[in-house]
């Protein structure tokens, strides 16, 4: 508002600058008729003159400068001899076309002559040629110059800083607009970042429990089939397959509301790697021994979810991949790691063909251990078994955090950059 206020002035300002040089020959011209008793004839040129000067200063102040300060000054020289008015009022337009119009020493000349111009008809002539007389002239035009100059330069200090300040706005103003698009842009990317990382979740939550939850039950299926002429093993394959897909169920949902794992609600993370251990080998015939060392302590539920949901995609890799006969689950408690180790003893696989063309499966273990900063490291040969390893920080749960939802991943980003901060 103020600035637009300030605009109209200055707009104000320069239309009444554009006038003054009229204003002032009218006034000239008016006050001469009226203090003069000379006849009608001599006004009449005198009013033809001032015609002259403002028809002069209409059509060529803005076509050749240099020029028109000349017949500018040359008019106000003829219109002082018509009256004193016109160096004391007109003359005033001789100072001000002269600075703003003409550059460098030129400035000061064309100020120079009308000041001369002024004290001439002032003092009622040229001066008296004494040295007195020539020395006073020259003291009051200097004077007049001194005066005049030292005014102009200040006003165009001042109009310089009015027209710097509007740069600045101007630039402010296109700076402000550039950032209100970034921001814009930001907004977006950000909405595409958290849809595609929303995605990417549900993608792995998918996999870890629907996917391999369908493929627990084709398998028990399968089973079944087989062992339509046992009634007890075929009852045990299909009770086996309709506890997947509760389970699976059960976890589907809690993957849509960003929930954690069930196993860990009540559980300490070691006994649900237990507890996962055993029912997978009870499902697949195959022994799994879970060890836990070092000093076990709750962990953030983002770490513990990331190691649990490592352990049944191991697992389960290691039941449609690796045909073994015994498989190992270690948790390793450390002062600022922890670390998840699971091996088996199958066929094994060529690891560069694994991680040139992989399943999803090992993508996304690896994805959630560098989204904790940890380190994901796969050991592997032909006939040789297979190791998964996985070391992640051991953040702490803090009193404050909550199992799952959007409090949990608030707390857990806050813990994290503090520690990668230490």
């Amino acid at each position: 508002m103020a600035d637009t206020r300030l605009d109209r002035w200055e707009r104000l300002l320069e239309r009444l600058m554009a006038a003054v040089p009229y204003l002032l020959l009218a006034i000239s011209t008016v006050l001469a008729w009226l203090t003069d008793d000379r006849t009608w004839t001599y006004h009449l040129i005198t009013l033809g003159l001032a015609a002259l000067a403002a028809a002069w200063i209409r059509l060529m102040v803005a076509r050749h400068p240099a020029v028109y300060v000349a017949g500018l000054i040359i008019l106000i020289a003829v219109l002082c001899t018509r009256g004193i008015w016109f160096a004391g009022f007109f003359s005033f337009t001789g100072y001000l076309h002269s600075w703003h119009l003409l550059n460098g020493k030129w400035r000061f000349a064309g100020v120079a002559a009308t000041a001369a111009i002024s004290i001439t008809a002032y003092t009622g002539g040229l001066p008296e040629p004494t040295p007195a007389g020539i020395l006073t002239h020259v003291f009051f035009t200097a004077a007049i110059v001194a005066v005049v100059s030292l005014f102009s330069f200040v006003g165009e200090v001042t109009a310089e800083r009015s027209a710097e300040r509007k740069r600045m706005v101007a630039q402010l103003e296109e700076t402000m607009r550039e950032n209100a698009g970034l921001h814009a842009q930001l907004l977006v990317q950000a909405r595409e970042a958290g849809v595609l990382d929303e995605r990417r979740r549900m993608a792995g939550e998918i996999h870890d429990t629907l996917a391999q939850g369908l493929t627990g039950i084709i398998t028990q299926l399968q089973a079944a089939v087989r062992a339509e002429a046992e009634p007890s093993a075929w009852r045990r394959h299909i009770d086996n397959a309709t506890r997947l897909a509760r389970e699976s169920l059960a976890e589907a949902r809690r993957s849509v509301h960003a929930v954690g794992p069930g196993p860990l609600e009540t559980t300490p993370l070691p006994d649900a790697l237990a507890e996962i251990a055993a029912g997978w080998s009870e499902l697949n015939g195959v022994r799994a021994a879970v060890t836990t060392t070092g000093t076990v302590r709750a962990l953030h539920p983002e770490v513990e979810a990331t190691l649990l949901r490592i352990t049944q995609e191991a697992l389960a890799n290691i039941a449609k991949h690796a045909r073994a006969s015994r498989a190992g689950v270690t948790l390793s408690y450390m002062e600022d790691v922890i670390t998840l180790d699971v091996r088996d003893d199958g066929v094994g696989f060529d690891l560069a063909r694994a991680l040139d063309g992989g399943g999803f499966g090992l993508a996304s273990m690896h994805k959630r251990v560098t989204r904790l900063a940890g380190r994901f490291e796969i050991e592997s040969e032909p006939g040789a078994g297979t190791a998964i390893s996985a070391a992640v920080p051991a953040i702490l749960k803090e009193p404050s955090s909550e199992p799952s939802g959007e409090r949990s991943k608030e707390t857990f980003e806050e813990t994290f950059e503090e520690t990668q901060s230490a």
